[in-house]
């Protein structure tokens, strides 16, 4: 089976590459500069360009999505034609050319509207009510995505939360970098409990989806470790196997949405080079509960993680030692 991987350039794109080589499949990639993987059918372009995304799609059996914009700012628009309009135009091409099995791989954000997630499943996506345009345009996506299942091409979406690991340049390297500058804090008394995801996991649950999708189509799985932790601990266990200093301060969680919302006003006008100190969005990802009932997605997934949140600190500690 000749798989297409969209968005193979990313930290997670590039996991679900090497998990399905592993498992003997063949591999095309499609994103707009070089993957770097080794093993692949390397084609270049962007979802938003219908001519590329066609040429990529020409004889492979199933496709993997994870290309998208993310970022906490940006314009609008940017967001819309890459995720939305690139979204659409992959799952047209991929009935077009005869596909049969397709996972997009989407967040759980696009469920999230701003208030605690204990112990809850995937939930209907909500565009209305999603905080920000990437939660935003990846509710729409996941949507159409879905609602475009069928016995001949069936779709399912798989939700990683919160993806880390050795190599990461978004949260881990955010957080040790901030860390190390003093500009990391608690938000209330970092007690929030969240679930996250180590990388390895991720990609396994993602392939597992891939397989299991003829008997599961049209529906939405939210994949973590399912090992909930007070965000305090998990930040402070970070930085600790990064020879970081763990977070001290403190900032009231109300204050750093306030703080958020002036921030994202700011960056609207006058945006710096890399992503925002704080917005409303990350405020309340880093002061409100989020874990989830991992029980259907592992039953209906056929998966279960294999390296606990212990293991995968214990391998960050020793990439930073390297």
């Amino acid at each position: 089976m000749t798989v297409l991987v969209t968005g193979a350039r990313g930290f997670l794109g590039g996991a679900v590459v090497r998990a399905l080589l592993e498992r003997g499949y063949a591999v095309r990639t499609f994103q707009r500069g070089r993957s770097e993987l080794d093993g692949v059918d390397e084609r270049r372009g962007s979802v938003a360009d219908r001519g590329a995304v066609d040429a990529a799609m020409d004889g492979v059996d199933a496709v993997v999505h994870l290309a998208a914009k993310v970022s906490f700012h940006g314009r609008p628009s940017e967001f819309d034609d890459v995720n939305i309009t690139g979204s659409a135009n992959v799952v047209s091409a991929a009935r077009a050319a005869g596909v049969e099995r397709f996972v997009f791989v989407s967040t759980p954000s696009v469920a999230h509207a701003g208030d605690s997630l204990v112990g809850v499943g995937a939930g209907r996506a909500d565009p209305d009510r999603a905080r920000g345009d990437y939660a935003r345009t990846k509710a729409v996506a996941e949507l159409a995505a879905l609602a475009a299942d069928s016995a001949a091409m069936p779709i399912v979406a798989v939700r990683p939360h919160i993806v880390w690991g050795p190599g990461d340049t978004q949260l881990v390297a955010r957080v040790v970098d901030r860390a190390k500058a003093g500009r990391l804090p608690l938000l209330g008394h970092g007690a929030a409990l969240i679930d996250t995801t180590y990388v390895d996991n991720a990609a396994d649950a993602i392939v597992a989806a891939l397989r299991r999708v003829p008997d599961v189509h049209g529906e939405a799985f939210v994949v973590s470790n399912g090992e909930p932790r007070p965000v305090g601990d998990l930040l402070a266990d970070i930085c600790t196997a990064a020879g970081a200093p763990a977070p001290t301060l403190r900032v009231p969680a109300a204050l750093a949405r306030a703080a958020g919302g002036v921030v994202e006003r700011v960056w609207r006008v006058r945006p710096g080079t890399d992503e925002p100190p704080m917005t409303r969005f990350l405020a309340e990802q880093l002061s409100t509960a989020h874990w989830f009932d991992q029980r259907r997605t592992r039953e209906a997934l056929a998966w279960r993680p294999r390296v606990s949140l212990d293991q995968g600190i214990e391998r960050l500690a020793a990439y930073y030692a390297r």
